[in-house]
């Protein structure tokens, strides 16, 4: 399936904020990003910027939401149908789906720098789900699944290297996480507060009702 290869911090100054795709590294002083009201598109600097549009607001939202969990247009309009037939608020919904994919649990637990190499590590089959062997990055996950390094893989050098860099990182409430024996516990769904990402999902559902 077709993904963006080329740099992320590219999709960061588009969007005007940073949207951590490279994880813990995109703390460092090299990403910062500029202020879109200050600077266009990438390539285009020290043109001015009209008035964005409700529209494009809206669509901004969207395409931030798509960047950070690494899905395509095609997959992100189906999470959003699946979002609307659940009880609840819609927008929400959707994000409760895009964090219970495989590749986004690998990354909350600390097991990827970025979803990309959470991705990565999924589809190298590393993974088990309930002691079976789940090489699909969009793979939906419950509450009560187990999620774990499969038993050869854990004392390859690359994970140590990883929790190195992600053991800081702050592990949400509705997933538990045994480091030590690289496993975690879907505990239950994400609540909204629980889901840190910089997006605003009603714009999002007004974008898609239209």
């Amino acid at each position: 399936m077709a993904r963006y290869i080329g740099p992320v911090c590219r999709l960061c100054r588009r969007e005007g904020e940073q949207l951590f795709l490279k994880g813990e590294r995109c703390s460092k002083p090299v990403c910062a990003i500029r202020k879109r009201s200050k600077a266009g598109a990438p390539g285009q600097h020290g043109t001015s910027r009209s008035k964005v549009s409700e529209y494009g607001t809206q669509l901004r939202e969207k395409q931030k939401a798509k960047r950070i969990y690494g899905v395509l247009e095609s997959q992100f309009r189906g999470y959003f149908k699946k979002a609307e037939k659940i009880n609840g608020i819609t927008g929400e919904n959707l994000l409760f789906l895009l964090e219970l994919r495989l590749d986004n649990v690998v990354y909350r637990m600390g097991l990827g720098r970025s979803r990309t190499e959470a991705r990565q590590v999924v589809r190298h089959n590393h993974i088990l789900v309930n002691g079976k062997k789940v090489n699909i990055p969009s793979y939906s996950v419950k509450p009560g699944d187990v999620v774990e390094i499969k038993q050869k893989s854990k004392s390859i050098q690359r994970f140590k290297d990883v929790i190195e860099v992600t053991e800081s990182r702050v592990v949400p409430a509705w997933l538990s996480v045994d480091m030590d024996n690289l496993k975690g516990t879907i505990n239950d769904i994400p609540s909204r507060e629980q889901i840190d990402i910089p997006v605003f999902e009603t714009l999002i559902v007004e974008l898609y009702s239209k």
